[in-house]
């Protein structure tokens, strides 16, 4: 799959439209870039915009961005509630998908450097970038912002990585540099400047030092009219959204000041969203199974859209970047699959089906229990049918995604076997290749078959306690996940046969029979299990 680098520059300008969609359309306009999302703030006197694209594709982005915004910012004019340095205040690169941090590193050194070579401007590197330690942390960098860089390039300690260590004033300096994913949130008060900064100070980095990977300040929203704790959560694994929300309700409680809801800045990763959902679902014994209705908790819960719509598919940064080319077989359509794995090509095969298969065998298992919980007459099993369905539904997803797995496993063995062998060193790469190729073609089926081996104590269970209209239905859950498993245990042993390493196929092998065992044994308990079923119940309800 191609690589994908997030590039989030931040331009001291708000306020201007014409300014602001002269950057959008540079951005857009250069090769292999999306421009994601543009957010203006008027307060803060900047704009935050993200797009996405190779690693080559973004750093000329990043500098046609630049290039335009350096004939129209003058930071002489500038002022605002942000923090900045220059026109070009900030520019991180973030790795997204099949690129390391090092790649984004690599982006932001070679950004810098033609950045300074284009404009002859200071440019300094930060984060996972920096060559100092002190630059690591962006406010220490940032430190006595635009006015203070005059004194500030005197100093040996600040001699810039890049370009001259002269004061450009129409321009400033600029930062850049690789880091994480970096959640811009912002918790809303009805609160003076001053109230929000005192709370900001609970967190921020460098204030009591509480949450050493969350940066705040407190400003105030004009336009809104409102005052907001603004922070950058630079680890939101580390300090989830629920997190700092939580802190600063606690001290707003304490300051007996109205939280009235927060805004995201830019955009933001899903597992951001689905870690603070959890949380939520744990905290108050919610059962909650769909994706989408887990967004909407977090969304009601932080008051997401409170100064404006929050739509996940223009907020949530893999619902933005979803192509039907990195799923292109569970993205087709039911008549389209069943087309490409009938026409005359070796992949989607029945690797590919056999997931389909299993996927629609949890589906199901889901399904009865869905058909379960919640009705009257079935509502002594509730608490049953709240431990079981979550494990189907987890289960299906996974399982759709070993659809795509599979063909892509095969494809690299395929990839390989063409790999030219005119030398002994190209025959002994070759050679390499298609043994990783083999080992990947057969690591997916089995992790198929390791997967639906956890279901079938569920599937058991929701045949006994599920909704006995719907026996049929956990029936052919049951046959489908057994038939899933002869789909994984044949594809691993065709493959096996030409890896070369005994070990791993003597293992494989025998886990392959154990999971084929299991899977027989377990279809046949279930399918007699639904036999048992009281009739009788059916006519009592």
């Amino acid at each position: 799959m191609d690589q994908l680098v997030e590039c989030v520059p931040n331009f001291s300008e708000g306020r201007n439209k014409k300014v602001i969609d002269a950057i959008s359309a540079a951005i857009s306009g250069s090769a292999g870039c999306s421009l994601l999302d543009v957010d203006p703030g008027a307060s803060t006197n900047r704009t935050v915009f993200t797009f996405v694209g190779s690693p080559a594709a973004v750093v000329e982005g990043a500098l046609s961005a630049a290039r335009q915004a350096s004939t129209l910012i003058d930071m002489r004019k500038h002022s605002g509630e942000h923090p900045r340095t220059g026109a070009l205040d900030v520019c991180p690169f973030v790795p997204v998908r099949n690129v390391s941090m090092d790649d984004c590193v690599h982006c932001a050194d070679i950004f810098g450097q033609k950045l300074a070579e284009l404009l002859h401007v200071p440019v300094f590197l930060y984060g996972e970038a920096a060559r100092k330690e002190s630059r690591r942390n962006l406010p220490s960098v940032r430190s006595g912002e635009y006015e203070a860089l005059p004194d500030k390039l005197k100093l040996s300690d600040w001699s810039p990585d890049f370009g001259p260590a002269l004061f450009v004033p129409s321009w400033g300096a600029t930062v850049t540099g690789a880091r994480k994913f970096l959640v811009a949130f912002n918790v809303n008060l009805i609160a003076t400047k001053e109230q929000a900064h005192r709370i900001a100070l609970d967190l921020r980095e460098q204030g009591r030092g509480k949450d050493q990977k969350v940066q705040a300040m407190g400003w105030y929203l004009d336009e809104a009219n409102i005052a907001q704790v603004s922070t950058n959560i630079l680890d939101y694994e580390l300090t989830p959204l629920h997190t700092v929300h939580q802190e600063v309700c606690r001290v707003a409680e304490e300051l007996k000041l109205p939280v009235v809801g927060s805004q995201i800045v830019g955009l933001i990763p899903l597992k951001a969203v689905m870690d603070s959902a959890d949380f939520y679902i744990q905290r108050d014994g919610l059962f909650i199974v769909e994706e989408e209705h887990k967004v909407r908790l977090v969304i009601s819960k932080l008051g997401l859209d409170s100064l404006g719509p929050f739509n996940p598919k223009e907020r949530i940064i893999e619902y933005m970047v979803m192509s039907a080319e990195l799923r292109p077989l569970v993205s087709s359509s039911l008549q389209q699959f069943v087309r490409s794995v009938g026409a005359r090509s070796a992949a989607p095969g029945g690797g590919s089906v056999s997931a389909v298969v299993a996927a629609l065998g949890a589906a199901l298992g889901a399904m009865v229990g869905q058909m379960t919980y919640g009705k009257r007459q079935f509502e002594k099993e509730d608490h049953v049918m709240r431990r079981l369905i979550p494990q189907f539904h987890e289960a299906t997803t996974k399982l759709l995604e070993m659809v795509d797995q599979d063909a892509l496993a095969f494809n690299s063995y395929m990839v390989a076997l063409k790999m030219p062998k005119k030398t002994s060193e190209e025959i002994k790469r070759r050679t390499a290749a298609m043994q990783e190729g083999l080992q990947a073609a057969v690591a997916v089926p089995l992790a198929l078959a390791e997967k639906i081996s956890v279901l079938w104590s569920p599937l058991k269970e929701m045949v006994v306690y599920g909704n006995i209209a719907c026996k049929s239905d956990a029936q052919v859950a049951a046959k489908a996940l057994e038939t899933a498993v002869f789909g994984a245990y044949f594809n691993v042993s065709i493959n096996l046969k030409d890896i070369a390493d005994e070990d791993f196929t003597t293992a494989t092998r025998k886990r392959a029979a154990v999971l084929l065992q299991e899977a027989k044994e377990s279809a046949a308990g279930v399918l007699l299990a639904a036999d048992q079923r009281d009739q009788s119940s059916l006519h009592n309800l």
